[in-house]
């Protein structure tokens, strides 16, 4: 069970870098949406290391995976409205929307541009792999996690007492 916490966490820094290789070599300029999708991403790899470190009981693994599944969910929701936005971009208002300037006022964006900072096309579609769109991947991948997530909330550890 401990190394689920260890793959996902592995997985979330996988997909960051790979964002964050797009972004810098192939010039995918992150969007709004992207940013929360990578904040989400950041919350749940480092809330699924602690659980691995930590190696917690009953009690602290649902609180870990409650919080794994939350982050997620949040995720899904924001790649689920980008997955919409690519497909129905008429419905998007160009310009800058408070969301980038929200996010680009944040300390994080100054701290660390090329991570958080915002300055792309939300309804850029352009990236694809089988069909499928960068936001409409993140939507399946933040799926997969609360649905582990959902799992390991309700697993019971095996323990040395269960193998008698």
């Amino acid at each position: 069970m401990r190394i689920i916490f260890l793959l996902i966490a592995l997985i979330c820094a996988g997909l960051v870098s790979y964002a964050l290789y797009l972004q810098l070599a192939d010039g995918l300029l992150p969007c709004p949406l992207c940013i929360f999708q990578r904040m989400a991403y950041w919350l749940v790899g480092i809330t699924a290391l602690f659980a691995f470190i930590h190696h917690p009981q009953r009690l602290g693994r649902r609180i870990y995976c409650g919080l794994i599944i939350l982050f997620s969910l949040a995720g899904a929701i924001v790649a689920g409205r980008q997955a919409w936005l690519v497909r129905f971009p008429e419905a998007f208002e160009c310009g800058i929307s408070p969301e980038e300037a929200f996010l680009n006022e944040l300390p994080l964006a100054r701290w660390w541009p090329d991570m958080f900072e915002a300055n792309g096309d939300c309804t850029d579609g352009t990236w694809q792999f089988l069909s499928l769109t960068i936001p409409d991947w993140s939507l399946l991948i933040f799926l997969a996690f609360s649905l582990i997530a959902g799992l390991l909330w309700r697993s019971r550890s095996i323990s040395s007492s269960n193998l008698k």
